[in-house]
C-alpha cells in the first residue's frame, strides 16, 4: 500500500470518529474542502461510498462501518508504536489522555499534574471530565479514573486516593424551614438534590449505614443534576440536602453557611483508582503519570 493511500485512510477514519469534517479538518490541521476531496478520492478508489453527508450530520455507510472496524484496531495499535519509540530519548514525550469525574480530576489529577509537567517540558496531559464509564479501549483513552467499585476486573487498577469522606449538607435556612433529619427514612420528608447518571441514566442512590450494612437509598427532590459543582450551588441556595464529598463543603461547613446532617449514617465512599490496559505500560511518557497519581498512604477506615 502507497503512503499516500494509508493518510488517506488516517483521514477517513478521523472523519467517521468525529462525525464532522469541520472538527476533522480542524484536527488534521487541514481546510475542510481539501479533506472533503482525500475522503472523495478514497471513495472513488475504493469504489464505495464510506460517508453518508447531509447539511447536518455526517456518518459512516454500511461500507464505512466495515472499513472502520478493521481500521480503527490498527491505527490505534500503529500510534501506540509509534509512542513507544518515546523510550528511546532520555525525557518522556507525547500526549497522555485521561477521562475522569470532575471531583477526582480537580482534587487528585490537577495537584499532581500540576508539579509533574514542569519536570517534562515534552510531556502533555489532556484530562475529559464525564461520568460515564468509559471503556478506555475503544474511546481510545490511555487511562480512566473511577471508583474502585467502579472499574473493569479485565483493567490494571492503580489506587490513587484514600476512601471519599461523604456528607449530607442543606442550608441553615432550609433546615430552619423543613428540619434536620434525625434518622435515614426520615429523608422521605426533604428535598434532595439528585445526582444523575450518564451512563444508565438513573438517579445516584445515597449509600447509607442503616442496620450495620451500606443501603442504596433513593431519594427524591425537584432539582437533578448530572454535576457536583451545580448540587453545591443548589445546597448553599437552599434548594434541598445534597449528597456530597467533605473535602468540597468542609469550607462552607467551617463558615457556616452550610449543615451536614445523618453524620453517623454517611459512609466514604471507595477511593479512585487509575484504570488502563495492560499494554500502555510501554510508554515512559505515561508511567511518570501513573507513578505522580500514585496513592502511598493507607486507605482511610470506613466510618
Amino acid at each position: 500500500m502507497r503512503r499516500e493511500e494509508i493518510a488517506d485512510l488516517a483521514a477517513f477514519y478521523v472523519v467517521a470518529e468525529q462525525r464532522s469534517f469541520t472538527k476533522a479538518a480542524a484536527k488534521l490541521g487541514i481546510s475542510q474542502s481539501t479533506l472533503s476531496q482525500i475522503v472523495k478520492r478514497l471513495e472513488e478508489r475504493l469504489g464505495v461510498l464510506l460517508v453518508a453527508r447531509t447539511t447536518r450530520s455526517v456518518a459512516p455507510t454500511e461500507a464505512g462501518k466495515r472499513l472502520l472496524a478493521t481500521l480503527g484496531p490498527t491505527l490505534r495499535e500503529l500510534d501506540q508504536s509509534i509512542e513507544m519509540l518515546a523510550e528511546f530519548r532520555e525525557t518522556p514525550a507525547g500526549t497522555i489522555r485521561i477521562t475522569s469525574v470532575e471531583h477526582a480530576a480537580r482534587t487528585i489529577l490537577s495537584p499532581a499534574i500540576a508539579k509533574l509537567l514542569p519536570q517534562y517540558p515534552d510531556l502533555n496531559v489532556e484530562i475529559f471530565i464525564d461520568y460515564s464509564l468509559a471503556d478506555v479501549v475503544a474511546d481510545n483513552f490511555d487511562a480512566g479514573v473511577r471508583l474502585g467499585s467502579q472499574v473493569a476486573k479485565d483493567m490494571i487498577a492503580v489506587r490513587i486516593s484514600p476512601d471519599i469522606a461523604m456528607a449530607i449538607v442543606g442550608s441553615p435556612d432550609y433546615l430552619r424551614l423543613r428540619g434536620a433529619p434525625l434518622e435515614p427514612n426520615e429523608l422521605t420528608e426533604h428535598r434532595c438534590i439528585n445526582l444523575r447518571l450518564p451512563t444508565s441514566n438513573k438517579l445516584y442512590a445515597w449509600n447509607l449505614k442503616i442496620g450495620g450494612r451500606i443501603v442504596g437509598v433513593s431519594v427524591e427532590g425537584q432539582a437533578t443534576y448530572n454535576s457536583i459543582d451545580l448540587i453545591l450551588d443548589a445546597a448553599l441556595a437552599g434548594v434541598g440536602l445534597g449528597l456530597l464529598p467533605l473535602d468540597q463543603v468542609q469550607a462552607h461547613l467551617d463558615r457556616g453557611v452550610l449543615v451536614s446532617v445523618l453524620d453517623a449514617f454517611v459512609p466514604p465512599l471507595p477511593g479512585y483508582y487509575l484504570y488502563y490496559a495492560n499494554r500502555r505500560l510501554n510508554s515512559s511518557a505515561f508511567r511518570v503519570v501513573v507513578d505522580a497519581l500514585r496513592y502511598r498512604g493507607e486507605p482511610a477506615a470506613e466510618g
